[in-house]
């Protein structure tokens, strides 16, 4: 088998078996025998198994980060230069959601595979996503030009928020199915997208929002009592 075919096979591999069992329970051993590949091989294209994972996700997050930052400049372009808060926060949480929640991702290893990332962070993934953070940025930037009367730190709450929400709807869309008997529909992803944006819009623009700065409150504190 060819070099690059080979690197291909034991991704796939990798991620059909990552997707399937989690992280913890596949070994470099499984990857393999799943791959048809010798563990020299793998040793040769990855180092180990955390490089693997890593590998793996990267391409991924580079996917969806591609989309993310696709649909934030359209939305701009459409706003000439500035875009509206809720089509920001839609640029940011629809790609992941429509990824994680499309119907067809029980068919689909790289949404599984996905899933699986946001439910089960092992470190090569947490510190990918603690390094990779440029791309977010972006969506600061782009929330400065629609707020601008609001503070960085709570653009920065607000994007953390939106991205918490949508991560945790994630991780816990089959336990909400179950809790609301089928009547919160997980699989209605534009619903689901409408849902997280409407609440991190309002997060940014409610009234008061941003106003009490943490010396503020202390010494309110301190006078009350």
């Amino acid at each position: 088998m060819a070099s690059d075919q080979t690197r291909s096979a034991i991704l796939a591999a990798a991620e059909r078996l990552y997707a399937d069992r989690g992280f913890g329970d596949v070994t470099l051993r499984d990857i393999v025998a799943e791959a048809n590949v010798t563990l020299a091989a793998v040793n040769y294209h990855f180092g180990s198994k955390a490089e693997l994972i890593a590998e793996l996700f990267v391409t991924r997050s580079i996917a969806g980060n591609r989309e993310r930052l696709a649909e934030l400049k359209a939305a701009e372009a459409a706003g000439g230069g500035r875009a509206s808060i809720d089509a920001i926060f839609r640029a940011l949480v629809g790609p992941p959601l429509r990824g994680c929640l499309s119907q067809d991702r029980e068919s689909s290893a790289a949404a599984r595979f996905m899933i699986r990332a946001s439910i089960e962070t092992v470190p090569p993934i947490r510190r990918i996503r603690n390094r990779e953070i440029d791309h977010l940025r972006k969506f600061v930037t782009a929330l400065r030009r629609a707020l601008p009367d609001r503070s960085e730190a709570e653009l920065y709450w607000g994007l953390h928020f939106a991205l918490a929400m949508a991560q945790q709807t994630v991780r816990d869309s089959e336990r909400l199915a179950k809790l609301s008997e089928g009547k919160c529909d997980v699989d209605d992803v534009e619903s689901v997208s409408d849902r997280v944006v409407d609440v991190a819009v309002l997060g940014l623009t409610a009234r008061g929002a941003g106003k009490a700065e943490p010396e503020t409150v202390g010494a309110r504190r301190v006078r009350v009592n």
